[in-house]
């Protein structure tokens, strides 16, 4: 396999070169099925496997490899296996917030280009859905285009098309019917040689079947969804990085369940220019948009100029994201506190056992 093709480029070749050592190959993440997982590299496709030491080294569930991960290994000769020494750094993710209270990162893609955000044009449209996709995306450093598929079921597709430009200044929007193969090939003019490209959206949306498209064969399953929501089943059931035949990689990802927020504020308010740009004109530089004298924002509401919905939208992600930055900074004070516990415990043993230890070090070492 070509490198290059997989997605390999200079910021990737610098971190390697400082770290290679003899018997040492990159590899890119293909496949990841619970603690199995399936690398590309110069030789082809191989199984892999983490060390123990790697498990041992990890602090958080965002330090071990993800589809579209750049890793270094080696081959384990007595059973054809590779094992993954170390992953490079990213230079693109796309994460949210892992589920339920804990305050952790979860990784979905990494090293991406491009993130076709897809929403069907069917009973799941959902403009609020699409706001809260380009926050997360705004935070992964890939560049977002804005996918409408099902264009053959929607009976107002350029009243659409306005709703969802006005919440995304600046991003490509691109309609197509999958099913028909319209609108295809302005989603390949996107994925050229060596760059990758990932596909999120909820389940039923159609990523699946775009994929088939692109392939120009049936590889990826797909199902159907119920009539009363659009909603699909999971046929996706993990992510997979695939190599398109004279093009790009595509990573098809699961439909998305849970979007938790894990972005900070300043890509937030870059998903949210336009009222970035109006509170600008507020009469106070702290203004809260609520009751306050002069505000330029509730004035745009009052007139017209900005949807309400769009506002309480961009007050809710406001909330998740401050609540965010308050817990990430409550579990680092956290960590802090337990650190200096145990070396407060070390200390108190050196002082007194250092001198006993017959071995000459330090006990409790």
């Amino acid at each position: 396999m070509d490198l290059k093709e997989l997605g390999w480029n200079e910021f990737l070749e610098k971190h390697f070169n400082e770290i290679k050592t003899d018997g040492i190959f990159p590899a890119r993440i293909s496949r990841v099925q619970r603690e199995r997982y399936w690398i590309y590299c110069s030789a082809g496709e191989l199984k892999a496997e983490i060390p123990g030491k790697f498990r041992f080294k990890a602090v958080s569930v965002s330090d071990f490899p993800v589809v579209g991960d750049w890793v270094t290994a080696k081959i384990r000769p007595e059973d054809d296996l590779a094992i993954i020494e170390s992953v490079l750094p990213r230079f693109s993710k796309f994460s949210r917030k892992v589920a339920w209270h804990k305050t952790d990162e979860q990784v979905l893609a990494a090293n991406v280009d491009i993130i076709f955000i897809v929403n069907g044009l069917d009973n799941d449209y959902n403009v609020r859905r699409i706001e809260r996709y380009l926050a997360l995306v705004r935070e992964s450093n890939a560049e977002p285009v804005i996918v409408l598929n099902k264009t053959d079921m929607c009976s107002d597709v350029q009243e659409k098309i306005e709703e969802v430009r006005s919440v995304s200044s600046g991003v490509n929007l691109l309609t197509l019917s999958a099913l028909n193969h319209e609108g295809i090939e302005e989603i390949k003019k996107y994925i050229k040689k060596g760059t990758t490209a990932a596909f999120i959206g909820s389940s039923g949306v159609g990523k699946s079947t775009i994929i088939n498209c692109l392939l120009g064969r049936e590889k990826q399953k797909v199902g159907a969804v119920r009539e009363s929501d659009s909603h699909g089943r999971h046929i996706t059931t993990s992510r997979e990085l695939i190599m398109l035949p004279g093009a790009g990689n595509v990573i098809d990802n699961p439909g998305l369940r849970e979007i938790q927020i894990w972005a900070e504020e300043s890509n937030l308010d870059e998903a949210f220019d336009d009222i970035k740009a109006l509170a600008i004109n507020c009469k106070y530089k702290d203004c809260s948009h609520t009751n306050e004298p002069g505000c330029a924002v509730r004035y745009a509401m009052e007139t017209g100029g900005l949807d309400d919905k769009r506002f309480q939208s961009y007050v809710k992600l406001k909330k998740e994201v401050r609540y965010l930055m308050t817990r990430k900074a409550q579990k680092k004070y956290n960590e802090k506190e337990k650190t200096g516990k145990k070396i407060s415990k070390w200390s108190k043993q050196i002082d007194k056992f250092g001198k006993k230890n017959p071995t000459g070090g330090f006990w409790g070492i």
